[in-house]
């Protein structure tokens, strides 16, 4: 895949609304000068949009000196791995899985509003493991412009592990990356915004092994259903699931609602609603914002 092609299968992709296609290419040509420049690179990979255009953009850049490393965890899905492991086969990205231990950190477990600087500190903790042993000069991990607006503890421990963030450097938005990756031929341009099955968790309730799989049994029964985007929250015995405005309408037709009540109950849960509001992206950080 080359990065300088300006379409995907003999045609031109324009950029989507609000993204101007000369000035995402320029910042992808100084990311891509930025990481050149680099002897060699461990990028952590979740498998989402932003970290799989990091990783591609790596190897492009210093091919096998690049590896993407994606971390095991109770809170990381079985269905985001298969994600990770068929991107990884299409590009050929080299590629790692490690194991991380965030559940044995009692900091992480009891879910404040900090347990994702709880988890990145320990995901950084494993790399420069990585790092130090097999002699890669830095980690990078894949934040972006957008996402400096929202409530980020986990970039408080990239900082603290002095970890590379090479798409906020070159200020690539959400949408830069997804108009990229689209024109690079990545299939990940246009997934869901993904993040780890603990984020479904209020803060304040404990996040344990059990609970994620119970969620991430109901979040497969609306991947089965067909829902494009979509969070089950954990409150309790009841589950709050959000969907995208425009796929509210379908939820709640009969036949599609009985499907998803007793799916989901099946999942563990005593109760089922759905959310009028839709998906947010990180809802639950809104209780963080009251008095």
């Amino acid at each position: 895949m080359n990065p300088n092609s300006s379409s995907i299968a003999g045609a031109s992709v324009p950029g989507p609304e609000g993204v101007n296609d000369a000035v995402a290419l320029e910042k992808q040509r100084s990311l891509l000068d930025t990481l050149r420049a680099l002897d060699s690179l461990l990028v952590a990979f979740s498998g989402g949009a932003d970290s799989a255009y990091l990783a591609w953009a790596a190897h492009s850049s210093i091919g096998r000196r690049a590896l993407a490393v994606t971390a095991l965890s109770p809170s990381f899905s079985e269905h985001d791995r298969r994600q990770a492991e068929s991107f990884v086969c299409m590009t050929g990205v080299r590629h790692e899985f490690i194991e991380t231990l965030e559940f044995e950190n009692p900091l992480y477990v009891a879910n404040n509003a900090d347990r994702c600087y709880h988890c990145k500190n320990e995901l950084f903790d494993r790399m420069e493991t990585v790092a130090k042993g097999r002699g890669f000069a830095g980690i990078a991990y894949g934040i972006n412009a957008d996402d400096m607006h929202d409530f980020r503890p986990g970039h408080r421990a990239a900082c603290e592990h002095s970890v590379l963030a090479p798409l906020l450097d070159a200020a690539l938005t959400k949408a830069e990356i997804r108009f990229l990756s689209r024109r690079a031929g990545l299939p990940t341009w246009d997934c869901p915004a993904s993040a780890c099955l603990s984020s479904r968790v209020p803060y304040g309730t404990a996040v344990t092994p059990e609970l994620l799989a119970q969620i991430e049994r109901a979040e497969d029964v609306l991947r089965g259903l067909g829902f494009s985007q979509f969070r089950v929250r954990a409150h309790g015995e009841f589950a709050r699931i959000e969907l995208l405005p425009g796929e509210l309408s379908r939820a709640f037709e009969p036949e599609t609602a009985g499907r998803i009540r007793v799916g989901v109950r099946a999942a563990g849960f005593a109760f089922v609603t759905i959310d009028l509001e839709g998906y947010r992206q990180g809802s639950l950080n809104a209780l963080l914002k009251r008095p």
